[in-house]
């Protein structure tokens, strides 16, 4: 592929380090290191729940105040990829491949570069996170623990995922809910097993009555965001179990996403309910209140000066959820979202290139 560019570089540079959310990106947190050489930088170490070595990063130049840029190292599984995931191709057509190349390692390249290229006297500020495709820890972790972040005096932070250069003022935060119900396993002509998905199935029925009312009930919908309704997305696992087999223990996992003008309680007392009737173990994993500004806010005002674009929400969510104790957050990115978490991932080379400039007068409007 072309690698003359700085960004496209290390673009691909990132791209072709495998930093799934399960593995340790302390990888691409190098990469990305030897990119800061001029930066102070914060390294903030830490274990995930599964014991795995993960590292977010701050870095900073120049004085105090002005606006950071964010972006996250971790990517999502590489679920039903024909193509190599980790061999970034520039296609003819412009098209950058790759797993993460839009979500978000093409954003996070664009941003440093970016912040190599400001002017000595401007503040800049880089948030570069992990783990935010599941428990935004890394987030957290530099909004929680970060002596550097805190020092600063941040007027604004920017979250650089991709929403077409178009301000994001608000978006969606989840509820996590793990339900587990336990069987007996045994050989399934024999008889003497119990199987967990009966145990498992009253719940589920329950929680389809759950996604039918947030379609539904317009007093559970915000008519700001497209969809109006929540998401309240199912997964079921039997853990490997063989069809020949009765299921030991069977797992239904259900992401809820909410913006700030509903109210999560009704859904959380119907999902424990529903758990406690059907005598099953329930767990929950919640982000930060969903963030939302309104579109008089002077962040905003900013992100629709900087790209003449009229700010919007979106369904989705990023790392501002818990990046906004740290100073109010908008989301504003290069690229279409539309081909994140599919086989087919890609972004287009000329909106990374674009997106550096736009960065740029972001750092500079400290000093306007």
């Amino acid at each position: 592929m072309n690698t003359q560019d700085p960004v496209l570089r290390l673009a691909a540079d990132l791209i072709a380090i495998d930093s799934r959310s399960t593995l340790s990106n302390l990888p691409v947190a190098e990469r990305i290191e030897q990119e800061l050489s001029a930066f102070e930088v914060e390294r903030i170490d830490y274990v995930d729940a599964n014991g795995v070595a993960k590292r977010a990063l701050v870095a900073h130049r120049g004085p105090k105040g002005g606006y950071a840029l964010s972006g996250h190292m971790d990517t999502v599984p590489a679920t039903g990829w024909e193509s190599a995931p980790w061999t970034p191709r520039l296609d003819a057509a412009g098209m950058l491949h790759g797993l993460g190349s839009v979500d978000m390692k093409g954003q996070v390249a664009a941003a440093i570069v970016a912040a190599q290229h400001a002017p000595a006297d401007v503040p800049v500020t880089l948030l570069i996170t992990t783990d935010e495709e599941t428990t935004k820890q890394g987030a957290l972790r530099i909004a929680r623990d970060s002596a550097l972040a805190k020092s600063l005096g941040l007027q604004g932070i920017f979250v650089v995922e991709p929403t077409g250069l178009v301000p994001v003022r608000g978006h969606r935060s989840h509820i996590a809910f793990t339900a587990t119900a336990h069987g007996v396993q045994a050989h399934s002509s024999t008889g003497k097993g119990t199987n967990a998905n009966w145990k498992l199935l009253p719940f589920l029925v329950a929680m389809r009555a759950v996604h039918d009312e947030l379609r539904t009930n317009p007093a559970l919908q915000d008519a700001d965001y497209d969809p109006p309704f929540s998401d309240f997305n199912l997964i079921l696992d039997n853990h490997g179990t063989a069809v020949n087999v009765t299921v030991a223990k069977a797992t239904a996992q259900i992401k809820f996403r909410y913006s700030a003008k509903v109210d999560p309680q009704p859904i959380l007392h119907a999902v424990r309910q529903a758990a406690r009737d059907a005598g099953i173990d329930l767990a929950e994993q919640t982000e930060g209140f969903p963030p939302e500004l309104p579109a008089t806010h002077p962040l905003v005002g900013l992100a629709v000066q900087l790209t003449n674009r009229a700010p919007k929400t979106a369904p989705y969510g990023t790392d501002a959820s818990q990046l906004q104790a740290l100073a109010p957050c908008v989301v504003l990115g290069p690229g279409d979202i539309g081909t994140a978490h599919t086989p087919h991932e890609c972004v287009r080379a000329q909106d990374l290139l674009d997106a550096v400039p736009v960065f740029g007068r972001v750092f500079a409007a400290t000093v306007q």
